[in-house]
Parts: C-alpha cells; structure tokens; sequence
C-alpha cells in the first residue's frame, strides 16, 4: 500500500516538473567549448515581420522548416555545425558560411566568407573556392527532410566579416571558373559568427 502511495506521489512530482530540451546544437563535434548556436525557423520575408531566418523559395525550403547553426572552439581552430528539419526529403543542398546578414533579397547576404581573400570576386577560382578556404557545408536530407553537417578548420573569421549560412539550390561546383557556385540562395539564417577563440 504504502509503495502504491510513493509511486504515485512521485509521478505527480515528475508530471510537475518541467522537461527542458537539450539545445539542439547539443553535442561537441570532436571537443571544444560552443562559442554561438543559433536556432530558428524559417519565414517568408516580410518587412513587418522580420526574421532571422527567411526563404526565398518556400518550395524547396518550406517557411515552418527548422535551422539551427553553431560554432565551436577546437583546440586548433573552430568547427561549424548545421542541422536542419523539414526541408525537401533526399535532396542535395550547397550551403555556406557568407560575409552579410540576411536581407530581403537573396544576394543581400553578400558572398562566401574566405579566409584568404580572392582578389577577384565574385570568386570561382579553386584556390580560393573551396571547402578549406570557406565554409562549406552541403547536406543531403533523409526521408522526413533533415540533415546534419559539419566543418572543421585552423583558422577563426575575421571580426565582423562572417555574418550568416546560405542554403543553395544543390551540391557546390569544385571545377575551374565555377568552383564555390550552387544555385540559386533558397534560404538564409543570421549569425553573429565569433571572430577569436575567447
């Protein structure tokens, strides 16, 4: 009897209690401490109702969608983490770290970060286009549309010069005199991107 009591009293109990999630930038990709994670759902864009994540192309990247983005410190260097959920199912998308915030148009976010700057821009040289100079980060999504991807480098941006994550119509082109190019911007996610290891 006096058991059936306890149970039930510590049910009412576990019933009371919040459940707080995780962040769903949770986890250490290969150590570190979580320097920025940014989480938010994607919106037509509006100019009465901004948000931080906006699409272009509600069809390929639904408004209700899910981003989240986070930059840890590694020993060496950082690691960008990007997951999204509820985007096409098996699809390819490009994605990458670019140098502006998000506007209302898909080219206000400006172009790729580079940790060495082409001095040709827009870039497409592969010495300067690729995923150890920039941040790529293409996916491809599972049934239910999500996907995880992660990138890890030496090096931190530049204060002020990385500013949002990109998500483009399909896989990034590695080739000369298109390297770094994917389509067109479909959706994008502001992120106040850290610029030294503190």
């Amino acid at each position: 009897m006096a058991a059936g009591i306890l149970t039930g009293a510590a049910t009412a109990l576990l019933m009371a209690v919040p459940v707080v999630a995780a962040p769903a930038y949770g986890g250490t990709p290969g150590g570190g401490d979580l320097a920025v994670g940014k989480e938010s759902r994607f919106a037509p864009v509006s100019k009465f109702d901004p948000s931080e994540a906006v699409t272009y192309d509600t069809k390929k990247v639904p408004a209700k969608a899910r981003i989240v983005v986070a930059q840890w410190k590694n020993d060496h260097g950082m690691t960008i983490r990007l997951k999204v959920k509820g985007l096409q199912p098996h699809r390819t998308y490009g994605s990458h770290v670019h140098t502006k915030p998000c506007g209302q148009k898909p080219d206000d976010s400006g172009p790729h970060y580079q940790n060495r700057k082409d001095p040709r821009q827009p870039s497409t040289d592969p010495k300067y286009a690729n995923p150890e100079n920039e941040v790529w980060l293409d996916f491809t999504t599972d049934v239910d549309g999500d996907a995880s991807m992660s990138s890890k480098h030496a090096w931190w941006f530049r204060q002020g010069e990385a500013r949002s994550v990109v998500i483009h119509d399909h896989k990034t082109h590695t080739g000369h005199g298109h390297a770094g190019m994917a389509g067109d911007r479909l959706g994008c996610l502001t992120v106040p991107f850290k610029h030294a290891a503190k």
